[in-house]
């Protein structure tokens, strides 16, 4: 199910949808797929499964950490794809985050056709741009998978227009110039950023910038089609290593305050 599905369910119920990031195999591969399951029941309406990778430039410590235990643990390309495969099982649309060296090295074709037959909805590529993803977009387009890019505050008028057109299911705008993280305050770029995006798409706009509460989500849902958030999960299953049933508790209630969040918008 294309991750367009939830947007335009969200759409007619008049709110911005919730969409929630962990990386597989954190804090184990069955504790991942309990706490996204967790995310679902509590409102997220599409999930990022991460794929763990040693060299993450783009994450802030958060998402480093979880992805380094992870790594750890043994956690490997066919776990992940075994875990969208768990979740994509909810209903919920499923979408692999990752960096492009371990889909290359797995082989792209060979990517392609595993995450569509474990039910994944498609792929967000942080490093990997439309000009030098024609490899990954063919394979998508062979197996009817989300081909989701990234634009930002620095993208020019002419590359967002060239991003939005090779994306398909929603566009990922990043309005934080920097590593990933929560933050304590949403940030001024996003606005306009998504403002810029729309005169050049159609396709619903999700924004990642540090949404760590649901008061934060709300301002965000004003204006964008999507709320992404990642690093705020990882923390409260970082904060709570030692009782997992209070992590996931704890994991549940944030759902719950960000999907309000949404709603209240």
């Amino acid at each position: 199910m294309s991750t367009a599905t939830a947007y335009e369910r969200a759409r007619a119920e008049g709110r911005a949808a919730l969409v929630g990031y962990l990386p597989a195999g954190f804090p184990t591969r069955e504790r991942s797929i309990e706490a996204i399951k967790a995310m679902v029941e509590a409102g997220c309406d599409v999930i990022e499964v991460g794929l763990p990778y040693s060299d993450p430039v783009m994450d802030g410590p958060t998402i480093q950490a979880a992805a380094q235990q992870a790594l750890d643990a043994g956690t490997r390309t066919t776990d992940v794809l075994h875990t969208v495969e768990a979740v994509a099982a909810t209903g919920v649309p499923t979408v692999v985050m990752t960096y492009w060296g371990p889909v290359e090295r797995y082989g792209v074709a060979r990517f392609a056709a595993d995450l569509a037959s474990a039910g994944g909805a498609g792929l967000i590529t942080p490093d990997l741009t439309p000009d030098s993803g024609a490899e990954w977009i063919a394979a998508a387009d062979d197996h009817g998978l989300d081909k989701v890019f990234l634009v930002a505050p620095s993208s020019t008028d002419e590359r967002i227009a060239m991003t939005t057109a090779a994306c398909r299911g929603f566009v990922y705008a990043t309005a934080v110039m920097g590593v990933t993280g929560a933050r304590e305050s949403t940030s001024d770029l996003a606005g306009p950023l998504v403002a810029r995006t729309r005169k050049a798409t159609g396709l619903p706009i999700g924004v990642g910038l540090g949404v760590s509460n649901g008061d934060q989500a709300a301002e965000v849902a004003g204006y964008a089609d999507g709320v992404i958030v990642g690093s705020a999960f990882v923390r409260v299953l970082l904060d709570h290593a030692d009782d997992p049933a209070a992590g996931l508790a704890a994991l549940r209630a944030l759902t719950e305050d960000l999907a309000a969040g949404v709603r209240r918008a």
